[in-house]
């Protein structure tokens, strides 16, 4: 009997022994949270955040999306947006034009056929550098939204269901764009040249840099021209991008999701890539304004008087 009990002590002792070396509860049913709690009010030292960081940072409610840093080793070489082009330097230029696609999917195979065509045909006539750029963007519905809007003022006959109807589906677009956005994607081809300046004769700084921009703009305008005609027989469009559509690719390139919020499109429309404001005032406005600038001319002019 003695020994059964010996027996019985002495595996308990190792019981406890192992548990708490393996820092588990001695008791299997037993919470770790409160267990881990002891031990930190034992030591005194304050529970860590590190856990409950971690927790959060890899959960898909607290992600956050990290702009991309497309373009950044494009932009170190940028000297400027002249002429509908990106200037480089050692005198390199860059033409960007958009491609319109078209559904390949729904057209028939000899349709398709003749597309897959032109296209082999005019990457075979390639001979200077050419790249394709895709960027997704987040679909943009205030356009629509604002065309219902438009609708539904405008017209005065319009039923009381359909004008609740409109007003519904604007919300629900509204709702919709803040809560799942999606994206669309842009495709561009990028047509670079280097100008040989040593093949320019100028008698003028002036004159030189001029005939750089004539002949960049020249062979780039050429370039595209060859692809909007070969790949429109592939009823695939090509529009170039124009100075101010450069800005806002680049614009939309470093603010993908502030885009959506603050759009190029009414940056532009409020005039606030101007230099100096020239938005329509009232002219009682315009009046105030002019008299705050003569009374303030005329108190210097009586403090310097004095």
């Amino acid at each position: 009997m003695g020994l059964l009990i010996y027996s019985i002590v002495f595996g308990l002792g190792g019981w406890v022994f192992w548990r708490y070396m393996s820092k588990e509860p001695i008791l299997p049913w037993s919470n770790k949270k409160s267990q881990s709690k002891k031990d930190v009010s034992k030591s005194g030292a304050p529970p860590s955040k590190n856990h409950k960081r971690s927790k959060k940072k890899n959960s898909p409610d607290d992600y956050e999306e990290v702009e991309p840093n497309l373009f950044q080793h494009f932009l170190e070489d940028m000297e400027g947006i002249t002429d509908h082009m990106i200037r480089l330097v050692n005198n390199e230029f860059v033409l960007i034009a958009e491609a319109i696609p078209v559904n390949y999917h729904l057209l028939s195979q000899h349709e398709q056929e003749s597309i897959d065509n032109e296209v082999e045909r005019w990457l075979s006539k390639l001979d200077y550098p050419t790249k394709p750029y895709f960027q997704n963007r987040y679909i943009d519905l205030t356009e629509p939204i604002e065309e219902i809007k438009n609708n539904l003022n405008s017209q005065d006959d319009i039923p009381e269901a359909a004008y609740r109807y409109g007003i519904s589906m604007m919300e629900d677009l509204a709702e919709f764009q803040a809560r799942t956005p999606r994206y669309e994607t842009k495709r561009y081809i990028i047509f670079n040249y280097q100008v040989p300046v040593s093949e320019i004769e100028a008698d003028s700084d002036e004159e030189l840099e001029e005939r750089i921009l004539d002949k960049a703009f020249q062979e780039l305008y050429r370039r595209y021209n060859t692809a909007k005609s070969s790949l429109g027989k592939g009823k695939i469009g090509l529009e170039l991008l124009t100075s101010d559509g450069i800005v806002g690719l680049l614009y939309y390139t470093f603010n993908r999701k502030k885009a959506v919020k603050h759009r190029f499109k009414d940056i532009v429309e409020r005039e606030k890539l101007a230099l100096y404001p020239t938005a329509v005032q009232e002219q009682r406005k315009i009046e105030l304004v002019k008299e705050m600038i003569e009374n303030g001319s005329h108190e210097e002019d009586e403090e310097t008087a004095s």
